[in-house]
């Protein structure tokens, strides 16, 4: 089995400190950083934008997994491409039939592009995009706040979405994670780990990220 890829989140990271809080992030063993993007439409919150992840870019050497729970996805990506994103995700939802034309647009500019579904959305809505796509993000609570209980029934769309899958996509998990739900998730079949308050409220965060793996 394919080594884990830890994602921690920075949506429960010090908005205040947050170039330390990456540092931290990587030199206790983090391999990537995931970036909320909310616009409180999509989703109720309003996080961060593009000029977050640029800044970020300059002090952060591990990939930038950026997460849009965002309306009108496609009026954004050339912003965050051009930020210095690794990976933009984008959600189903908020594309529907323009999901491809997303995806084309992401890969463009010669970045990773993630397709992600919510708790409500079935993996059969997307299976016609899966060999287009280099990640898929299954969410196991509803975006838009960090802290909430993993909804277990939607870790089942891991095991139904590897079925499916056949190339090196990265099957990714957010919503919940922690030791027991991340075995859980990776005996499904997911790769990449997005967790937040299990992190940043550990004493230890070097333990913490150790033992999602």
């Amino acid at each position: 089995m394919a080594e884990r890829i830890i994602a921690p989140s920075i949506l429960s990271s010090d908005f205040a400190n947050l170039q330390s809080e990456v540092e931290k992030l990587e030199i206790n063993g983090a391999d990537w950083i995931h970036v909320d993007v909310m616009d409180g439409h999509f989703v109720p919150n309003i996080t961060i934008g593009a000029p977050v992840v640029k800044a970020l870019k300059k002090v952060c050497s591990l990939p930038l997994d950026v997460h849009l729970m965002i309306d009108n996805p496609e009026k954004y990506i050339k912003d965050f491409a051009l930020a210095g994103s690794d990976y933009i995700t984008f959600h189903y939802e908020a594309a529907k039939d323009k999901a491809k034309e997303i995806i084309n647009l992401i890969k463009s500019y010669n970045i990773k592009a993630g397709i992600s579904i919510k708790p409500k959305t079935t993996v059969r809505e997307i299976i016609s995009y899966l060999d287009m796509v280099d990640l898929v993000l299954i969410m196991t609570v509803e975006p838009g706040f960090g802290g909430q209980k993993f909804m277990t029934d939607c870790a089942l769309k891991i095991k139904e979405l590897k079925q499916y899958i056949k190339n090196d996509t990265i099957i990714e998990v957010d919503g919940g994670i922690n030791p027991e739900t991340a075995e859980i998730c990776a005996e499904y079949g997911a790769r990449a780990f997005v967790a937040g308050n299990y992190i940043f409220a550990h004493q230890n965060m070097k333990e913490a990220i150790a033992s999602l793996r």
